[in-house]
């Protein structure tokens, strides 16, 4: 009985009678028999869609609200009975209880019914949409089926009863393919839609390109199907590597033609033009396009594109997708071949140049059009940082490169300095550079050196670093190591080379000293290696020259022991002809003073030789010491003509000696032992006492007098 009585309290509004119960397991029974009924024509019109794919033109909205009417009375009348109710009705009545359950599966089965009777509404809407055109909406709508499909994103979380039956019934297959074959034909149809109102072309001929783009103004409906494509799973690579090839890429490495029509197809459309070369030879740097045209030509490409870049959601645009395509290799592509070949390489050009602001306001607008993230990508502010940097390095390489151009140049193209400063002005004044012939490119040289030396003062601020530090050492350095490879053949063979390159190696020294105060790094090395580097050529001529000598003396021999014959005075001619030769070429080109001391040095060589050479006779008859004074005396008489001044000839070591020489080839026994004068003598100075016996002995015949006159030579 209290059993019952707490049955009975369960129901609410009913009277207080055992009929009730057989009303509720009535009324539970005709429930469980209208849903399995419902159910009965879902099933089928399930199969029929997603199992048997027959034509079927039920539309499920007549399903979803008999079901939710089914639901409400269902909720209903589990409503009407209490946890309490039905532990009692479990006891008195297993059959009612168990009507309950079933009553609750049922209710399972058909939210599940009711989960894919939406899914099949949302395909027919699907097809609605689409026969209006309408892509936001199909796209909002397939939003909507995919997260009813994965439960993905859903609003409203899926019970996971339902989510797991469902996934287990035999049409959750067929249901996830025709979502896919929507999806697709969607995108397709947005793909064919988006090629219609953006129409990119390029048009190849044999030496060049013609790309054409040509879009609809039609804001509204390009920025729908923009929208809708790229939310879509967009993949944007085709466009983004079209854009990059034959857009982005030419416009910074090629002349490009760039026509902008805003009044395209009636005033329909926009269209861009570029048209450019694509012949090999055509890429040179030296047709590299201005970057203030790269940059208004991007501004058109811009511009022509500014209608598709929609925003997708709160932070991403359509041009940031594109942007990540393709901006690592625009922004290197935009610093190595169009910003750095732009850098300034002269002061005045550094001066006027507006190179920083340009670049900054470009990246501003490529941030503006979210193309780039400034804060990530930072290529071009960098490239504003480093400006001055980049600007020393192409000034120094221009100097070196125009410094390596004039070392190529030819050393005998000269011209006359300091006509005015004779060897006398020098002597008296050591700071005076002396009268010569240099090079012209060493002229030149100089020229560059001071350009270098006035320009950084003109710009550079007290903190900033010198744009051309270091760079005159270097220039010096590269003069030095460069010219005797460069003219290597001709500094060997051609005396005019060699002490044309001597002077320029001492007018550059010259140079360095007068501006010592200037800050040349390396002063002192620099002015001795310069020295050292041009003496050295020049001693390198002076022993060719003398070899020359050597080798003509070297066949000069007597023909008899009583007569000098013709030989011995023609090989002399020749040495002194060689000389004045050499002469010809070296005194108007050498400095006095460099030129006496060379000649001075090759006639003392050359005399000395000639004393060697007598020296070496045994015997001297009268006859051969009187040609052999004849011949001296053509030495004495031809050399001094080699000087400027006659009165240099002095200075060859071995010129007194010659001349004592042809004394004592007229000498007598008695004026041998006056001019020895018991060691004391002039002799004294230039000959042993061994030379002047061995002489007599070669002059005089043996007897006392010669030997007498041998025991006075002590």
């Amino acid at each position: 009985m209290a059993q019952n009585q707490v049955l009975l309290e369960t129901f609410q509004g009913q009277s207080n009678n055992a009929n009730n119960i057989e009303a509720t397991k009535s009324a539970i029974t005709k429930m469980l028999v209208r849903t399995e009924r419902f159910q009965t024509r879902v099933r089928k019109h399930i199969d029929e869609n997603y199992t048997e794919f027959m034509p079927n033109h039920t539309s499920p909205d007549i399903f979803l609200e008999k079901s939710s009417t089914l639901g409400e009375e269902i909720n209903e009348l589990l409503a009407s009975v209490g946890e309490e109710g039905l532990a009692a009705l479990n006891d008195a009545s297993a059959e009612l209880a168990n009507s309950s359950r079933d009553l609750r599966e049922m209710m399972l089965g058909l939210r599940v019914s009711e989960h894919i009777l939406k899914l099949d509404d949302l395909f027919q809407c699907v097809e609605d949409a689409k026969g209006n055109k309408d892509c936001l909406v199909v796209l909002d709508l397939m939003g909507k089926l995919r997260s009813l499909i994965y439960g993905e994103g859903a609003t409203d979380a899926i019970p996971p009863d339902v989510e797991r039956i469902f996934h287990s019934l035999e049409c959750y297959e067929s249901i996830k393919v025709k979502y896919h074959v929507q999806a697709h034909l969607l995108q397709q149809n947005l793909q064919e839609r988006f090629d219609r109102l953006v129409q990119l072309n390029c048009k190849s001929f044999p030496t060049s390109k013609c790309v054409t783009l040509l879009l609809s103004k039609d804001e509204a409906q390009l920025q729908d199907i923009v929208m809708a494509l790229f939310q879509e799973r967009y993949n944007p690579s085709k466009l983004c590597t079209f854009l990059l090839d034959h857009c982005i890429e030419p416009l910074i490495q090629k002349p490009v033609s760039v026509e902008y029509n805003d009044m395209a197809k009636d005033g329909s459309h926009i269209q861009l033009t570029l048209s450019y070369s694509i012949k090999e030879q055509e890429t040179s740097p030296l047709l590299r396009p201005n970057y203030k045209d790269v940059f208004e030509h991007f501004r058109l490409l811009l511009q022509t594109l500014a209608s598709i870049n929609v925003s997708l959601n709160g932070t991403q645009h359509v041009f940031s997708i594109i942007g990540d395509h393709v901006k690592d290799r625009m922004l290197r592509l935009l610093v190595d071949e169009c910003l750095i070949p732009a850098v300034p390489e002269t002061m005045d050009e550094y001066n006027n140049s507006t190179l920083c602001v340009d670049v900054a306001q470009f990246e501003q607008q490529l941030a503006d059009t979210f193309l780039i993230n400034p804060e990530q990508d930072t290529a071009l502010s960098e490239f504003t940082k480093q400006f001055d940097t980049y600007y020393r390095n192409r000034l120094s390489a221009r100097v070196l490169a125009t410094a390596r151009e004039i070392i190529q140049r030819d050393l005998q193209d000269m011209t006359l300095v300091a006509p005015n400063n004779l060897s006398s002005n020098v002597a008296s004044d050591p700071f005076l550079f002396p009268r010569c012939m240099i090079s012209k490119s060493a002229q030149e040289f100089v020229k560059l050196m001071d350009r270098v030396l006035r320009q950084p003062t003109d710009k550079v601020a007290e903190d900033a670093p010198d744009p051309l530090g270091g760079v005159v050492g270097l220039l010096l350095e590269t003069y030095i190591d460069e010219v005797p490879k460069v003219h290597k053949k001709l500094l060997q063979s051609i005396p005019q080379q060699s002490a044309l390159f001597h002077n320029n190696c001492m007018y550059l020294t010259h140079w360095v000293a007068q501006h010592a105060n200037k800050g040349i790094d390396s002063f002192p090395s620099l002015v001795k290696m310069l020295q050292a580097t041009g003496t050295k050529h020049l001693r390198v001529q002076v022993n060719y020259q003398e070899s020359i000598l050597m080798d003509i003396m070297s066949g000069f021999e007597f023909e008899s022991p009583h007569t000098l014959g013709t030989g011995p005075l023609r090989l002399v001619r020749q040495c002194l002809r060689q000389l004045e030769l050499l002469k010809n070429v070296w005194q108007q080109v050498l400095p006095e003073n460099v030129y006496n001391s060379s000649f001075c040095e090759l006639l003392h060589a050359f005399t000395n030789e000639l004393v060697r050479r007598v020296f070496k006779l045994r015997d001297i008859s009268a006859t051969m010491a009187s040609e052999l004074s004849d011949l001296i005396d053509v030495v004495l008489e031809k050399a001094p003509l080699l000087f400027q001044d006659k009165h240099e000839v002095v200075h060859v070591r071995s010129w007194l000696k010659l001349q004592q020489l042809k004394i004592m080839m007229n000498a007598s026994l008695k004026e041998f032992t006056e001019l020895w004068c018991d060691g004391a003598g002039p002799l004294t100075a230039n000959y042993q006492a061994s030379e002047i016996k061995h002489l007599i002995r070669a002059l005089f015949q043996d007897t006392d007098r010669r030997a007498k006159a041998i025991t006075q030579i002590v």
